[in-house]
């Protein structure tokens, strides 16, 4: 172990924020890249765009959760999460490479058909993608203890990352997306193949401080109590309740799509909405006192679900639809200057997302708590968003918008980690990050199908930030329903280091 690790310095966090950020650039690239490519050099509509990057949340909905349950019970390459970055980052850069090359594929294989083509590659980057992100955020749990540590991990996790995203705009907006990708492969493959390398991972995974002989013996005897082996379908069904109308909608607009079979006057999108909006309630409005410990946590893992469902459908619409907005709102630009546009305003929500977690939403998740530090991120970001509709009609004035923004994307992909993390058991981190990327997914088919029609047929594009906006307001009014992480010695909120270990001295 090298002594970094053993201090828990901020070298290490750094060291251990390189894999996901190896992930989080293959999925910037994607962003700022895959649209645009598709749009002005291939020639694809807005709703082929929208069914292209529905490959991500199908990806996303078998990757991380099989990857997750897999990665929770085997040991290879000394590691349990290991084998899964190194071979997902090195399938994600190839897949990189093969983006601006889809004509050359298209040619060398005597096909026609280029939308077939762009499925299959976005969909094996996404499966990359997925394969290794669980396994970068499930390590950073492995490794620290619960509570300051914990938050710090995920937020040190998120700063790395999003610095490296804010390179990638950067260079998206000044070099052009070609020269990005090509970055970008190189750059996924390095960060996901050495640092895993050099970071220690535990054979056993139990509360941080427990005896690992302890723990290493009760699992010789039996299975680990908690263990995620006999987790069933059944039982992740259940697990994933509030999401149940996301899923109804997700597998019915794929056959849609697919096969062209549709309920008429949209019956069966309305049923699913009714259907979305009861769960969530259903499982926001549920009490956790006088529960047990594993039901509590039950409990207040599908809250976190609930809560952090919508938010998706504001960021995932944005991601995939900003170019038509600035196409709409800058009509003078060229196809050239919409993807600077848009490069450089990716730019400014990913600076200010790289800059706020360590600096900000980390000493005030510490004073405030985590959620309410969470939710009031969210309705900043809500806010952003109404406000671009409003003024977000010259370049710099939309930077400086989206900065507004990227208050509550920094948080997103941050503190809902350290939140979640919390209120589940250590080695089942796999199994329910995975679940818990479920709530990122299945609303992403929303914005890929329901939203990418709606887009298509509205003339005035401005309805996409009012999507963004209501979507991610409502997120902000759900995570107030959420309860803070408590930490199982004390019931208060999570102690600092500190204070955690002189209760365990006492």
């Amino acid at each position: 172990m090298l002594d970094i690790q053993k201090r828990l310095s901020n070298s290490f966090y750094a060291l251990l924020a390189l894999p996901s950020t190896a992930m989080g650039f293959a999925l910037s690239v994607q962003i700022a890249a895959l649209s645009w490519l598709l749009t002005y050099q291939y020639g694809l509509e807005i709703t082929d765009i929208g069914l292209v990057w529905a490959t991500g949340p199908i990806a996303g909905i078998l990757g991380q959760v099989i990857i997750g349950i897999i990665s929770d019970n085997v040991w290879v390459w000394n590691g349990r999460r290991r084998i899964f970055i190194v071979i997902g980052g090195t399938l994600a850069s190839l897949m990189l490479l093969a983006l601006p090359n889809i004509g050359v594929i298209q040619a060398a294989l005597g096909l026609e058909a280029i939308l077939g083509i762009a499925i299959l590659i976005s969909m094996v980057l996404d499966l990359s993608i997925n394969v290794s992100f669980n396994p970068t955020r499930s390590i950073v749990a492995d490794v620290t203890p619960e509570g300051r540590e914990r938050t710090k991990g995920y937020t040190w996790m998120q700063t790395v990352s999003g610095t490296f995203g804010v390179l990638s705009y950067f260079i998206g907006a000044v070099f052009g997306n070609i020269p990005l990708i090509y970055f970008g492969v190189i750059l996924v493959f390095l960060f996901s193949v050495i640092p895993p390398l050099f970071i220690k991972e535990p054979k056993y995974l139990g509360r941080y401080g427990e005896d690992e002989k302890e723990i290493a013996k009760e699992a010789a005897d039996s299975a680990i109590p908690g263990s995620v082996n006999d987790a069933s379908l059944t039982e992740i069904l259940k697990g994933i309740r509030p999401l149940w109308g996301f899923l109804m909608y997700g597998i019915y607009a794929i056959i849609k799509r697919l096969s062209g079979f549709e309920v008429p006057n949209y019956y069966f999108e309305i049923f699913a909405l009714i259907v979305t909006i009861y769960l969530i309630g259903e499982a926001l409005l549920k009490s956790e006192a006088g529960k047990s410990k594993e039901e509590a946590g039950k409990i207040g893992f599908q809250k976190v679900l609930a809560a952090h469902s919508f938010s998706w459908i504001g960021v995932q619409s944005m991601f995939i639809y900003f170019f038509a907005f600035v196409d709409f709102q800058m009509p003078d630009l060229s196809n050239e200057e919409v993807g600077t546009v848009v490069n450089w305003s990716f730019f400014s929500l990913n600076l200010i997302a790289a800059i706020i977690p360590v600096l900000a939403l980390e000493p005030l998740a510490n004073k405030f708590g985590r959620v309410k530090t969470h939710a009031t991120a969210l309705g900043i970001m809500a806010v952003g968003y109404a406000s671009i509709i409003f003024m977000g009609d010259s370049p710099y004035t939309l930077y400086i918008l989206m900065m507004i923004v990227g208050i509550g994307w920094a948080s997103i992909i941050s503190l809902p980690f350290a939140i979640m993390s919390q209120k589940i058991a250590q080695n089942q981190m796999g199994l329910y990050m995975g679940l818990f990327n479920l709530s990122v997914v299945l609303p992403q088919l929303v914005s890929s199908f329901a939203i990418g029609d709606i887009v298509s047929v509205v003339e005035n594009k401005n309805v996409l930030l009012v999507v963004c906006s209501l979507t991610v307001a409502f997120s902000s009014v759900a995570w107030f329903l959420v309860r803070e992480p408590v930490d199982e010695m004390t019931e208060n909120p999570v102690l600092l280091d500190q204070e955690i270990e002189e209760k365990r001295e006492d």
